[in-house]
């Protein structure tokens, strides 16, 4: 589930939006000015925000350029006034994904955000499972603190699995996402990686199921 954050000091637009999107399967957060996003973003880190450029204590755009001279790297969707064609450009130009003039349909809302996650695909600085932890910055896995020695190939496609916990993976959906083509001959690619990979993440207490003919599973032990 995606967690969004709706900043917006129109009550009944923020009512109706999150009812909306709650309806689609979003956990969706309210902020009706900059000091109760700043809070919302400090303490659940969402995957995008939906972000209106007029505000009551302050201009969204300074806003989002303090996020982005942060590192903050969250996709951001500006809610503009209508036909406010500056307001657009200095919105991209600080750091926004996209944008929306009001006034707007809550399906095109829907889609938006929609087109931005699959954009984003975001993925967090550091995943923990246990004593297992996944830097992505660089690209690297450790147990204790000790690095796993991972291939490239090998955290991408943990990665994956621990992206996707106790889910069912089938191998030709691993391959088509990390070596992006189709499985055709190479077969044993995903399982050669797969075994690699469960010798060496063991000690952390999850493991690596394998469901035969079916695909394989990261869960807990």
């Amino acid at each position: 589930m995606y967690n969004l954050l709706l900043v917006e000091d129109n009550e009944d637009i923020q009512d109706l939006n999150k009812f909306f999107l709650a309806q689609r399967g979003y956990a969706v957060r309210l902020a009706m000015n900059l000091a109760e996003a700043k809070e919302a973003i400090s303490e659940a880190n969402p995957d995008l925000i939906v972000l209106d450029i007029m505000l009551p204590d302050g201009s969204g755009l300074d806003f989002l350029k303090e996020l982005r001279a942060g590192g903050n790297d969250t996709p951001v969707l500006l809610l503009t006034a209508l036909s406010e064609t500056n307001d657009e450009m200095s919105g991209i130009q600080a750091g926004g994904d996209d944008y929306i003039a009001k006034p707007y349909e809550s399906d095109i809302l829907h889609t938006r955000i929609e087109a931005l996650l699959r954009r984003a695909e975001r993925v967090p600085q550091t995943i923990k499972k246990g004593t297992l932890l996944l830097e992505s910055y660089s690209s690297q896995a450790y147990i204790n603190d000790e690095s796993l020695g991972l291939t490239a190939r090998e955290y991408a496609v943990l990665l994956l699995l621990v992206q996707n916990e106790d889910r069912l993976l089938a191998a030709d959906f691993i391959y088509g996402k990390i070596w992006t083509q189709p499985l055709n001959e190479d077969k044993n690619a995903v399982q050669t990686i797969i075994s690699r990979l469960r010798k060496k993440i063991e000690p952390s207490g999850y493991g690596i199921d394998t469901h035969r003919n079916k695909g394989y599973i990261f869960t807990k032990l």
